[in-house]
């Protein structure tokens, strides 16, 4: 049985910090790319960072700069440190694992952002 299960999220203050987590079990996580998506409410799920079985990682505009997606094979674990936070990053974020013909989502951790 496949797992991915995140954690982390919370709110926090614009200009903090939260690192989320997101341990997966049941698969050969060394062959999966790894992704973080976010949703906000009324919008669609966007492909926030991302990093693949080399280590390559990618990340969309709005995040650069502020955000660090890593993993680590040895503890299928793969994680996203998010500093500098603005309200716009609320949105409850999922982890996502990706290979050819294989895809897991994780059930979601909320990251609100506000004073």
């Amino acid at each position: 049985q496949v797992q991915l299960v995140e954690s982390g999220g919370g709110l926090v203050q614009p200009g903090g910090s939260l690192r989320l987590s997101c341990v997966a079990s049941g698969i050969a996580f060394g062959f999966y790319k790894m992704n973080w998506y976010r949703q906000a409410p009324g919008n669609q799920r966007e492909l926030v960072a991302s990093i693949s079985v080399d280590d390559v990682t990618n990340y969309i505009d709005s995040v650069k700069g502020r955000f660090t997606i890593s993993r680590d094979n040895t503890k299928s674990t793969v994680s996203l440190q998010m500093n500098s936070l603005k309200p716009e990053d609320t949105a409850v974020y999922y982890c996502n694992s990706w290979a050819p013909g294989f895809e897991y989502w994780g059930q979601g951790t909320q990251v609100s952002v506000s004073s």
